[in-house]
């Protein structure tokens, strides 16, 4: 069987991929050996937004006296229907990804694929049993959680988020080791559900190398909630009691009846079978260059296997630059203006540069903020916390950062990815006419703060 692109893994780089492909007049088919839709869709970024949606809705019912609604019964909520409808909206849209890709000609194969080498200028790939030969492949397998070799664990029945998300049992009390996107994500909607929650991160500050001074600010909204926070804390040890952690030298017990491991993910190298065709690697995933081409002149990756940004419209993006390029449109990859969203309540949001790496780097950048208090349509909706959108520019005035606390940064920030990504300065932004009232009027604003 011969086809003129492969696609292994189908999850958001793979099923885009895929589409494209087909689409383009390209003989297709990709391999997903599990579910279609990959992580993203099954474990990870849409049925973990569809409980924090719940989650959302049972906050704003908590403070809805503070908006002039009662709630005569009371607040309660039904753990096994929030799963329920979690589960429903991943099988919707698995569903609907499968009739999309298969729609645009690609043939799907729900069977794991092995590279097996090349013979004849076609790339050979076996899978249940069969033996397809294709001119391109493009590599999309994705990660895999991140365990670390802490003391005990092995020993406990832990969670990471595949678990999490599978639970029908609130614990009383949880320990979430890492203070990433995934470990905030989780500790927003157990602490919305009234479960006690403790995170522990290693580093001085949560999620990362996202802006400092929003994360700081979201912190200290979860701590007004409630979160037990424990920085700058390494984990020692792990036991039915709780976690360990060594502090300022000091060795701390933190109670928990559950834990939650989520120290990141690394790509999924395992099995495949790149070493067949001396596909060159890199530290943390496949070697790439601007197109998404390894060192393989017919071999693409794209996604968490790259190990460069594991975002699922990262992902998307990637596969279009690597289908473009076997397609001889002109297009490269262009990391930039990459939004990261972390979909708390209040929503945080990114794009291009933060302070602590310009500072890094020692290129020079000024700042213009303002809080959300300053959009009426933001005050209108927000009774309860605030808010901060921070714009970094460079000597020029053009916009190379942006960083926003507060809902819905999620759907906003993409205007000031547009900005970074064509390299707008203030000026050319001023003109930007906002419809009124909206949130996305903060930049406006800011702009002549």
């Amino acid at each position: 069987m011969k086809y003129d692109i492969a696609i292994i893994g189908g999850g958001p780089a793979g099923y885009t991929a895929a589409e494209r492909a087909a689409a383009g007049g390209l003989k297709t088919v990709i391999f997903e050996k599990k579910a279609i839709g990959g992580v993203c869709l099954n474990e990870g970024c849409i049925p973990t937004k569809t409980l924090l949606y719940s989650a959302k809705l049972l906050d704003h019912a908590k403070s809805a006296a503070k908006y002039g609604i009662s709630v005569p019964d009371g607040i309660s909520f039904n753990l096994e229907k929030i799963i329920d409808r979690k589960d429903k909206v991943v099988k919707k849209l698995t569903g609907g990804v499968k009739m999309t890709v298969q729609s645009y000609g690609a043939e799907l194969i729900e069977k794991e694929a092995v590279i097996a080498g090349e013979s004849d200028g076609l790339i050979q790939i076996l899978a249940g049993g069969g033996i397809y030969e294709v001119t391109y492949l493009l590599v999309c397998t994705g990660s895999d959680t991140v365990v670390p070799p802490i003391k005990g664990l092995s020993e406990v029945d832990y969670w990471t988020s595949k678990e999490a998300l599978e639970m029908t049992v609130l614990p009383k009390s949880l320990a979430i080791i890492g203070g990433g996107v995934i470990g905030m994500e989780f500790a927003s909607f157990f602490n919305s559900m009234g479960v006690k929650v403790s995170v522990i991160e290693m580093m001085p500050e949560i999620l990362g190398a996202m802006d400092k001074e929003t994360s700081a600010m979201l912190r200290t909204e979860y701590q007004e909630r409630g979160v037990d926070f424990q920085l700058n804390s390494k984990v020692t040890e792990v036991s039915p009691s709780g976690v360990t952690i060594e502090k300022a030298g000091k060795s701390v017990l933190i109670e928990a009846e559950k834990i939650l491991v989520s120290a990141g993910r690394k790509a999924n190298l395992s099995q495949v079978g790149l070493d067949k065709l001396n596909v060159e690697l890199a530290r943390n995933g496949v070697k790439v260059d601007e197109h998404m081409l390894t060192s393989h002149p017919h071999v693409y990756a794209c996604g968490d296997i790259t190990g460069h940004s594991m975002l699922a419209h990262t992902a998307i993006r990637e596969s279009e630059v690597a289908l473009n390029h076997i397609l001889g449109v002109e297009d490269r990859m262009n990391y930039n203006c990459v939004p990261g969203v972390v979909y708390t309540n209040p929503e945080l949001a990114g794009v291009g540069k933060t302070e602590e790496e310009l500072k890094a780097a020692g290129i020079s950048y000024h700042i213009q903020k303002l809080p959300m208090a300053y959009s009426g349509r933001f005050v209108a909706e927000n009774e309860t916390g605030n808010g901060l959108c921070k714009l970094i520019l460079d000597d020029e005035d053009r916009i190379i950062g942006c960083h926003l606390l507060g809902n819905p940064a999620s759907e906003i920030i993409i205007v000031a990815g547009l900005a970074v990504q064509h390299g707008y300065t203030v000026e050319e932004f001023q003109k930007t006419v906002f419809p009124h009232p909206t949130v996305g009027e903060i930049y406006h604003e800011t702009f002549f703060a």
